[in-house]
């Protein structure tokens, strides 16, 4: 029923003027282009205009007529908002994002995905069951318009991070939780947004080639970098269906990764699958959720090349729509090899693929980000602990760390400050895991993938103890058994991200490699100091299990490097006489001195070795290496004595000058005729193939660093058969220090820890007094512990008699036992007996250099390895 007083349009009534109309003509045209014709008989109705509507403040109610004017009207309001282009404004955006509370710190730990709705300038955030969160008002337009993968926003007291976009069609239709219906078969799974749908099952992930359905996909198929079909072309492996859900919440097409061409050429079979191993563990394709591995590839196999290949690939591709998986990379060295790295790169890819970064005295971590062709930033381990709070500030997508045995301690500054850096992907390389005990492992396995092995007494209690045990000449069958177990046990945990290869493979690579255990005739003067060192009362209260206050913190070392400098030459300890006025030394030792004895005057005729090694100088060119710097002085002194011209590399080099000076050595117009270097300075990871002969001086406790030191000259490029010397005085205290490392190497590793710390950290009695023990006498003591009875003239002995442990001397031979354990063996003292034995008394060694030292030498072990055969 109509109200009186308010116009009708069905009565053709003409409305009243309006107080307010729109800008246009005065007159009216005609009903607007949306509003149907009239019947041509009757005058169509006048048009309200949008103020008469908006402004009208009658207090009647308004009839029929004037609700379909009302609603005619809106209609035009709303086709001249969606004209402005301000419209955009109030347009709603939907992002797949995870969530979690307000924190500072840098490892987050999410609470779940959530859908965010970003309208105008407000937000929010909703749980998967569609249920409000957070709110937040206030934002910045242009910030919530450019939310993209990745970014971060506060939103009510909660964090979250954009994971990627939903469609209108797929909010409106509820997809993005997880109540919703499904309408998507499975084939297109990988289409759907950033969700994971916990209803239906991922049964068909992708096609060969990328594709995804047999018909046209939506977004379009990313092609491979290089082509996979190529012949030798070198394809990664495809992520699982786990692994997609885990890390392509976007739903990127799967893209196959191919090594460049250019590298793939260079690579040795070993070698690519090196290199498939570490995409893999980088990836986290061989363990779910951990990115760490450890490369513990002998030297000499290419890990350097290894790594290059890899960094270059990620760089570059991705699985995942071809996207690069990393934008940065970290590589820490020591200062040795800094320059070694970023030779590698520009020698494998070139100065026009790729800009490595160096960090030295010149170049500062700060300028690596205003350096945007630079992708890898190769820093030494000094400077990184300079520069953490630096290198925090970067975002590093890999960590490697070379020579990572320098992990071995977590509680060290230089773990410390690693592990500070927000890199998931860690990847150490090391040519030796284990060096002297399993604690050390367990420390590195610690930093690439924290937790695996739980925590520090745990693993100490569950594997460490029982594999010792085991390892003990008087441990029981049971102790055996449970220590195989767990070393088996432990192999298997830490085997799915350690890859372990041995140098044999690459022995049809080399060149042949004979290598010489030179026992050397100590002088009289040696003999009578070695007689008075061992009768002094820092040695017989080592031996009584005793110390005095002097040597409260180490007097077990104090006393064996007392003995290691006297064997290498009476010059050190001379020296260590007028410097030092403690108990150690007595006064009577100095009388033992010729007359007028001065290090500056000193004589060859005062050292066994040194007088092997003058002899040997006459006829080669050769790298001679030492642990101590002081030794490699005394070596210096001689070189500069007889006229031959040297260069020289330890702990004082610059580290800017020792690229430089390997450089020069290896070049065939060099004019060095020999090389000094420092085992703990430049022994690792260096290549001077410009000698075929190396002397290992003195031995180390651990024989990982002798071995390391010893391949300096037998790697790729070396065309020379190699000779490799290492020098030890008879029947002293190195013979127990050579003996100890081939223990070592026989037992993997699982041997006594010399540190200050836990219930293995001294000598028994009994060790301690076969270690002090000397015998002036004998020829060679690791001969005669041996019991072989061999004739001494280069035959090999092979194992006509079994070998005897001698219960007193269980510091040098442990436990030899056949069950396979984690870690590469290298010598027992079982396969010495394949060794050629070669007495002071035969007339020839079958080689030319040592002749011309015959008479200086009591006997000498030789192994050869070739190409053909190896024999060790």
């Amino acid at each position: 029923m109509r109200r009186s007083g308010a116009p009708s349009q069905l009565s053709g009534n003409t409305a009243k003027k309006p107080r307010f109309m729109p800008p246009g003509p005065a007159k009216n045209n005609g009903p607007p282009l949306s509003h149907p014709q009239p019947e041509p008989s009757a005058p169509p109705p006048p048009t309200p205009a949008l103020g008469n509507v908006l402004l009208n403040k009658s207090k009647s109610t308004l009839c029929h007529g004037r609700l379909t004017n009302f609603l005619f009207c809106f209609a035009i309001a709303v086709l001249y908002i969606t004209a402005d282009p301000f419209f955009v404004y109030f347009k709603a955006r939907y992002y797949s994002v995870m969530w979690c509370k307000a924190s500072s710190r840098k490892h987050k730990r999410w609470e779940g995905d959530a859908v965010l709705v970003a309208r105008g300038r407000t937000v929010v955030l909703k749980d998967m069951e569609g249920r409000d969160i957070g709110r937040g008002a206030g934002y910045k337009a242009s910030e919530l318009e450019s939310l993209c993968e990745g970014q971060t926003l506060m939103v009510g007291g909660k964090q979250i991070e954009v994971m990627g976009v939903i469609s209108d069609e797929d909010y409106a239709k509820g997809r993005c939780f997880q109540n919703a219906a499904v309408e998507t078969p499975a084939e297109t799974v990988l289409k759907a947004p950033v969700y994971r749908p916990v209803f239906k099952s991922f049964t068909k992930p992708a096609l060969k080639g990328g594709a995804l359905t047999d018909s046209e996909p939506e977004k379009p198929i990313c092609k491979p970098k290089h082509d996979p079909n190529a012949p030798g072309a070198l394809v990664m492996p495809r992520p699982t269906t786990d692994h997609q859900w885990l890390y392509n919440k976007s739903g990127s097409p799967l893209v196959d990764v191919v090594i460049d061409p250019h590298l793939t050429n260079h690579l040795r079979p070993h070698q690519r699958e090196g290199v498939v191993f570490l995409y893999e563990c980088l990836m986290g394709m061989r363990l779910p959720g951990r990115c760490g591995a450890i490369l513990a590839d002998e030297m000499g196999l290419g890990k350097t090349l290894q790594c290059v290949c890899v960094l270059w690939t990620l760089l570059r591709q991705g699985p995942y729509g071809g996207r690069p998986v990393l934008k940065r990379a970290l590589v820490v060295c020591p200062g040795s090899l800094v320059k070694n790295w970023a030779a590698e790169f520009n020698k494998w890819l070139g100065r026009e693929r790729i800009s490595v970064y160096t960090v030295d005295q010149d170049h500062r971590v700060e300028d690596f980000v205003s350096s945007p062709l630079c992708s890898v930033m190769v820093i030494s381990y000094e400077m990184l602990l300079r520069s953490v709070d630096q290198l925090k500030e970067l975002d590093f997508g890999v960590l490697i760390c070379d020579e990572g045995h320098r992990l071995k301690n977590s509680n060290i500054k230089t773990s410390g400050a690693l592990t500070a850096l927000s890199c998931e992907r860690r990847l150490i390389l090391t040519g030796t895991p284990v060096q002297n005990d399993l604690q050390e492992f367990y420390s590195i396995i610690e930093f690439v993938n924290p937790g695996i092995l739980g925590t520090s007494a745990a693993y100490r209690k569950i594997y460490e103890e029982p594999i010792l045990r085991s390892r003990q000449p008087t441990c029981t069958e049971e102790e055996r058994c449970i220590g195989e177990e767990r070393a088996s046990e432990l192999f298997r945990l830490t085997g799915v991200f350690t890859l372990r290869r041995t140098q044999e493979i690459i022995n049809q690579y080399l060149s042949e490699r004979i290598e010489w255990t030179v026992f050397c005739k100590p002088t009289e003067l040696q003999l009578r100091l070695y007689g008075v060192l061992l009768a002094t009362r820092p040695i017989r209260a080592c031996l009584s299990g005793a110390s005095t206050h002097t040597y409260t913190h180490s007097p077990h070392l104090a006393c064996i490097n007392a003995l290691k400098k006297l064997c290498n030459h009476p010059g050190l300890l001379y020296n260590t006489l007028q410097e030092k006025s403690d108990e150690m030394y007595e006064d009577g030792m100095m009388e033992l001195f010729p007359e007028g004895y001065s290090t500056g005057a000193f004589s060859t005729a005062d050292s066994g070795k040194l007088l092997v090694l003058t002899d040997l100088l006459s006829a080669i060119q050769v790298v001679l290496v030492s642990n101590y710097t002081q030794t490699l002085d005394i070596l210096q002194d001689v070189c500069d004595h007889i006229g031959y011209k040297w260069c020289r590399l330890d702990g004082q080099t610059p580290v800017a000058q020792r690229q430089r000076i390997v450089d020069s050595f290896n070049s065939p117009h060099s004019s060095s005729f020999l090389m000094l270097l420092s085992s703990k300075a430049g022994g690792v990871g260096l290549n001077l193939i410009g000698a075929s002969h190396l002397v290992l001086y003195d031995v180390d406790w651990n024989p990982a660093n002798d071995i390391q030191a010893m391949a300096r000259v037998w790697r790729d490029g070396q065309k020379k058969t190699v000779h490799i010397y290492r020098f030890l005085t008879t029947g002293s205290i190195e013979e127990k220090i050579y003996q100890r490392q081939v223990s070592k190497q026989g037992l993997s590793g699982t041997v006594v820890d010399l540190s200050k710390k836990a219930e293995h950290s001294s000598f028994s009695a009994e060790e301690l007094r076969d270690l002090f023990s000397f015998d002036p006498n004998t020829t060679c003591l690791t001969h005669d512990l041996l019991d072989c009875q061999c004739t001494g003239d280069g035959n090999t002995p092979g194992f006509g008699k079994e070998i005897k442990e001698d219960i007193g001397r269980t510091c040098q031979l442990g436990r030899h036992s056949d069950s396979t354990v984690s870690f590469p063996q290298r010598v027992s003292m079982s396969e010495l007996m394949h060794w050629r034995h070669f007495s002071g008394g035969v007339q020839s060694y079958d080689d030319i250099y040592l002749n011309h030292a015959h008479k200086h030498i009591t006997y000498a072990f030789q192994s050869t390895t070739s190409k053909s055969q190896t024999t060790v």
